[in-house]
């Protein structure tokens, strides 16, 4: 599965492609520390990113999650990440949206161009109701993306998630699909 902008693309990477998730984590493992948990030594292996890899596949086929990885258009590398979890049917009609981008292509709009289209995908297409995006309080990129995507703030989770090692809170924030108000 693909979704194409501008200046990059969105796609599901099979296993074949765990090269190229493995080398985005590697080459952003201090970056991204600050903003994830603390990851065990086999998350830095081949073979655990076949593996995730092909969970990923498995979970689009369930139809419970959409981990896209963002590469430019030739596939070189993976510039970030963008993983719309947890989806729930029923009266709720909604998924958890995460996301990453490499140090080396920050400030420069691609999360932004990337996210639009995901989400478009996810209320256009699976004709979701409901997005939710959290952050820590201080990450005043991910507080400004969201904020520039349309996602509103709920309120303030304590003690939501382990990152790095600490329990920290969150700012809780949601986008509503504009086709179903």
């Amino acid at each position: 599965m693909k979704l194409m902008t501008e200046r990059v693309q969105l796609e599901i990477l099979g296993s074949e492609d765990a090269d190229l998730m493995l080398d985005y984590f590697l080459d952003n493992r201090s970056h991204l520390s600050q903003w994830e948990p603390i990851r065990e030594s086999d998350f830095y292996t081949l073979k655990h990113w076949q593996w995730q890899n092909s969970e990923n596949l498995e979970q689009v086929s369930k139809g419970t999650g959409y981990r896209f990885a963002i590469l430019d258009h030739d596939r070189s590398e993976v510039m970030g990440v963008c993983n719309f979890t947890g989806l729930s049917r029923g009266a709720f009609q909604a998924c958890f949206l995460g996301y990453s981008m490499a140090e080396r292509f920050q400030n420069m709009g691609y999360m932004t161009e990337a996210l639009e289209a995901g989400i478009e995908f996810m209320f256009a297409e699976l004709k979701l109701h409901r997005i939710m995006a959290n952050y820590i309080p201080d990450n005043v990129r991910s507080a400004a993306v969201l904020k520039k995507l349309g996602f509103e703030e709920e309120g303030r989770a304590r003690s939501y998630l382990k990152i790095n090692g600490h329990w920290q809170d969150h700012i809780l924030t949601s986008k509503i699909n504009p086709e179903q108000p």
